[in-house]
């Protein structure tokens, strides 16, 4: 579809359209892994692979919280610290 055909279309079919989309790329990705868990159930070092992926995901989790969780310093505060230490060189 182009053109006039993708503007007659309404919300509730676009709407549609992405929850397909979205299925479609589920239903790959489900595929995909679990290829991957028939693969790993083959390996003798199975163990050591799933001790390693917790400690990546342990550890990619603590990189989303502390990007996401911590709250940034406030502007303010960052231009009154940057004043002082400005001011600090000046009379040094």
């Amino acid at each position: 579809m182009t053109g006039d055909a993708e503007r007659r279309r309404g919300p509730g079919e676009q709407a549609v359209l992405l929850v397909a989309g979205l299925a479609d790329v589920a239903v790959g990705t489900l595929g995909s892994a679990l290829g991957v868990v028939r693969g790993l159930a083959r390996r003798s070092d199975t163990v050591e692979l799933v001790a390693e992926a917790e400690r990546d995901l342990t550890a990619r989790g603590r990189l989303v919280l502390d990007r996401y969780a911590s709250a940034p310093p406030a502007h303010l505060e960052l231009l009154a610290r940057r004043a002082l230490a400005e001011r600090g060189n000046e009379g040094g």
